[in-house]
């Protein structure tokens, strides 16, 4: 069976609702990265790793806008959980739940470890600042992304994503200051290649 032919796309989750089915680790991984992308998120589940519990009462202390929002059903899914959700994630244990919640999906759906019931799946990411790497095999070799992720994070260090943060203030002060549109484009590319040549 060929893989699919994913379309790559970094989506904006700011305020939309998310929903994770699911309290363990692979759940806990999930909801954090959709925390930092500021989703309002619900996560259904029995119980919760020690973090995602943290990571709740922390939200409902956080000042509005600051991160995503998290709040906590402590019960197992039901259907209609997911019935307004933009985006959801299923990450339980139980494949017949896993599947419950793929089958009532409305929209983005992702199953933890089952491609064939998801309409996305997660990339591998490297984080540098403002620089995201998304790294895929299209659900082939897992392992094999995560490899080429850890190269990626050696390769652009954390001093990367630092030097980006001085290149989007240079650049923001050259698109008002350099009215030349050829000159600025100039600039602003010496700029970009001297960035790469430093790495």
């Amino acid at each position: 069976m060929t893989s699919p032919r994913y379309y790559p796309v970094f989506l904006n989750l700011k305020g939309k609702k998310c929903v994770v089915v699911g309290g363990g680790r692979v759940a806990e991984r999930k909801v954090l990265s959709l925390l930092e992308s500021g989703a309002d998120i619900t996560v259904i589940s029995p119980e919760l790793t020690k973090r995602l519990r943290k990571e709740s009462v922390k939200s409902l202390n956080r000042a509005k806008g600051s991160k995503g929002n998290l709040r906590h059903i402590s019960r197992e899914y039901k259907k209609g959980d997911i019935r307004n959700a933009f985006l959801a994630i299923a990450a339980t244990d139980s494949m017949e739940t896993n599947k419950k919640v793929s089958a009532d999906a409305p929209n983005l759906i992702n199953v933890v470890d089952a491609p064939s019931l998801c309409n996305f799946i997660a990339p591998s990411v490297v984080r540098r600042g403002p620089l995201t790497i998304a790294i895929s095999t299209s659900g082939v070799s897992p392992s094999i992304a995560k490899a080429i992720r850890k190269e990626l994070e050696k390769l652009y260090g954390p001093k990367f994503g630092r030097r980006l943060d001085s290149i989007k203030k240079i650049r923001t002060k050259a698109l008002s200051e350099i009215k030349d549109k050829k000159k600025r484009e100039r600039f602003l590319k010496k700029l970009g290649a001297e960035a790469i040549k430093r790495i």
